[in-house]
């Protein structure tokens, strides 16, 4: 439908929402969408929206999702039969969309400018420029906020050169500069004129206090590559960083959208001459295998990723992560995703071998609770050698599952 009749009509917008669980069909259309294109795709996915009922329902699953760009575009390419209002809001989100697109990569790039004049080095990630040279569109994924990684030395410099361009910090810090929120590795600020949002780090992280790795600028840097964004050129991830990239961000948040299982598989099919052997040597160094080993068998699993054999044998051996992965596959599309409790906290699965033995020698991961007393009633004066009693309790408990 032309613009011009969407512009006379009134477009109720597309909401994320999970009131309740997403319809079977809405499912198995989405994830139709979200799998790497095959000759019976297009046929598929047509007769998948011909069956339907409750297009509300699917609409909210895909903005929750992330993926509403991808649903316009592969609903268009298979020629589906969409109600004519479902494919009016559908345009209307995607032009909203690719305008906010253009708008941050303007943003982004008088941004990096304003860097490049004070000599403050830093690296553009996720957002448009995943989408620029991941899908090669850089309209292909929703806008969302724009994310800077900095050195930590640079942090007042580059906050400067934010504030003139009417930027506000939202994140409160001490007089150091240090965030007063603890364990937080980066600043948030936000434009009031405009409601542009950016994210300013200077190292990437898990999550987890025990994740002590610093995988900051100097870790991306030196294998930096560039893309042409909006007629700029501009720094960008190498795929094997971009890799490693994705699969931290996606199991940091336990991997609960479409859109980032999307972008690994998406990362793979455009690198076909991805260095495999440089990310698992990366990952092995970085403490990020266990996080490499469940974002691709995720890929693989739900989107179809194209692994090599060898490799997919040797992520499927990690049964730890085989197993996570078919848990998060399950909750996928719950209404409030979460994933089954475990005697390892999910985030402590995640890491390796020396990172868990950090956590689970540290003084929170041995201070006694009350199972612990209830194991046995010590006098007050003896609540000490509940110290002693923690370990044991917690080998019992696992020797009886």
């Amino acid at each position: 439908m032309p613009t011009s009749d969407i512009e006379r009509l009134e477009v109720q917008p597309i909401t994320a929402e999970r009131p309740h669980p997403a319809d079977p069909i809405s499912r198995a259309l989405l994830l139709a969408i979200a799998r790497q294109p095959t000759p019976d795709s297009a046929q598929n996915i047509s007769q998948l929206a011909e069956k339907v009922s409750d297009w509300e329902s699917f609409l909210s699953l895909a903005e929750t999702h992330r993926i509403l760009p991808s649903v316009y575009t592969r609903l268009k390419e298979s020629g589906a039969a969409v109600p004519p209002e479902v494919d009016i809001r559908l345009q209307a989100g995607y032009e909203r969309n690719a305008l906010q697109c253009v708008i941050n990569a303007a943003e982004l790039i008088a941004i990096l400018n304003a860097f490049d004049r004070e000599m403050i080095p830093a690296i553009p990630y996720k957002g448009i420029v995943l989408a620029a040279s991941v899908y090669r569109d850089m309209t292909a994924r929703p806008a969302g906020d724009l994310d800077l990684l900095v050195h930590k030395r640079d942090l007042a410099r580059a906050s400067a050169a934010l504030f003139k361009r009417g930027f506000t910090r939202l994140t409160p810090i001490d007089a150091e500069g240090i965030p007063l929120i603890k364990n937080l590795n980066e600043y948030q600020f936000e434009r009031p004129s405009d409601g542009m949002q950016l994210e300013l780090r200077w190292t990437l992280d898990l999550g987890h206090q025990a994740f002590t790795r610093y995988l900051g600028l100097d870790w991306m840097w030196p294998s930096r590559r560039t893309i042409q964004l909006a007629g700029a050129e501009v720094s960008n991830l190498s795929p094997e960083i971009a890799l490693l990239v994705l699969c931290m961000h996606g199991s940091k948040h336990a991997w609960s959208h479409l859109v980032w299982i999307c972008d690994v598989t998406q990362l793979l099919a455009s690198s076909p001459a991805l260095d495999w052997n440089e990310v698992i040597r990366e990952a092995k160094k970085s403490g990020l295998s266990r996080t490499l080993a469940l974002g691709v068998l995720l890929a693989y699993q739900i989107t179809d990723a194209m692994v090599p054999e060898t490799l997919l044998r040797r992520f499927q051996s990690d049964s730890a992560m085989s197993a996570l992965a078919l848990q998060i596959q399950e909750i996928l599309f719950d209404p409030s995703p979460s994933l089954p409790e475990n005697h390892v906290p999910y985030k402590v699965r995640l890491l390796e071998s020396r990172d868990r033995l950090r956590y689970f020698f540290s003084l929170d991961a041995l201070r006694p609770n009350e199972r612990d007393r209830a194991v046995l009633s010590l006098p007050k004066s003896l609540h000490a050698l509940y110290y002693l009693v923690r370990p044991f309790r917690i080998l019992r408990d696992r020797s009886v599952r």
